[in-house]
């Protein structure tokens, strides 16, 4: 009877909880994967050198986010001085970004059977932008998974960008579709996450997430499969699209392209991945 009564009690709480907050904490079993990534202040450091080395786009400061492999959000930081140095909007879409690439990329545990990737799969948030266009492939795939507002915006608005970030522990979701988000993948291979940066044009988003994965480690990438066509740097950045006599986005060359920006510069010439 007490077992029962615990239980119920158990379950009282954690739907006050939601009325209250509307957010619960991940579970254990998903915010226990967060202890094998980086936290806040190691975010925080390849960040800085990553946005100081970036010499293409705008030169703004950035936000950054790390998740786990089920999308819970394990650290947020920012590269200026204070939270308001870097366009705020972007807090959010670094954690949207983050999901997004570890949603949508594999390593080689997805085959059996017959059937997955041998070697896996890393698709980066820049490798969607085309076929996410208007007659592409995955139309739609943006508005497939929407953002947790109630996790996006809760809590003190001083805590953001911090270790006590209110974003941390929970799953943010959403499904960002330009450059700025990659996979994590860690010794052996094995997808461990995502990291997401955004503050400035989306390919230099794209180079400075390449540079903070680089510098934390976790691009252990080298023969994993990627769309880029590029082994060194398999979800890399592809710019091959070229207009449309009809209008519109452009005609993208092999399905996974992505528009320049202004000043785009260095993507072929970023860090290639570990073995």
């Amino acid at each position: 009877m007490l077992q029962k009564r615990l239980l119920r009690e158990g379950a009282f709480l954690v739907v006050l909880l939601t009325c209250t907050t509307g957010v619960v904490k991940a579970a254990d079993d998903n915010g226990d994967r967060c202890k094998g990534l980086p936290g806040a202040s190691a975010l925080k450091v390849a960040l800085d050198a990553a946005t100081a080395t970036e010499t293409s786009g705008l030169n703004n400061q950035m936000w950054g986010t790390i998740v786990d492999r089920d999308g819970v959000v394990c650290a947020v930081a920012f590269s200026g001085v204070n939270r308001g140095a870097q366009w705020p909007g972007s807090r959010v879409i670094s954690a949207q970004k983050a999901n997004t690439a570890t949603a949508f990329s594999l390593d080689s545990t997805s085959n059996s059977s017959g059937s997955g990737q041998p070697n896996g799969l890393s698709l980066s948030t820049a490798n969607l932008y085309s076929a996410v266009q208007p007659g592409g492939s995955l139309f739609g795939l943006q508005e497939s998974n929407p953002v947790d507002t109630r996790v996006a915006y809760r809590g003190p608005s001083s805590s953001y960008g911090t270790a006590q970030d209110p974003m941390v522990g929970n799953k943010i979701g959403g499904v960002n579709v330009f450059g700025g988000g990659l996979a994590l993948y860690g010794p052996g291979k094995k997808i461990v996450g995502g990291v997401g940066v955004s503050g400035d044009t989306s390919c230099a988003d794209h180079n400075i997430a390449w540079r903070v994965r680089n510098n934390l480690a976790l691009d252990h990438l080298a023969g994993v499969g990627g769309v880029s066509g590029d082994p060194a740097r398999p979800d890399n950045i592809i710019f091959d699209i070229t207009p449309n006599p009809d209008g519109g986005t452009g005609i993208s060359g092999g399905g996974f392209d992505h528009p320049t920006c202004l000043n785009t510069s260095g993507s072929d010439t970023l860090p290639p991945v570990r073995p």
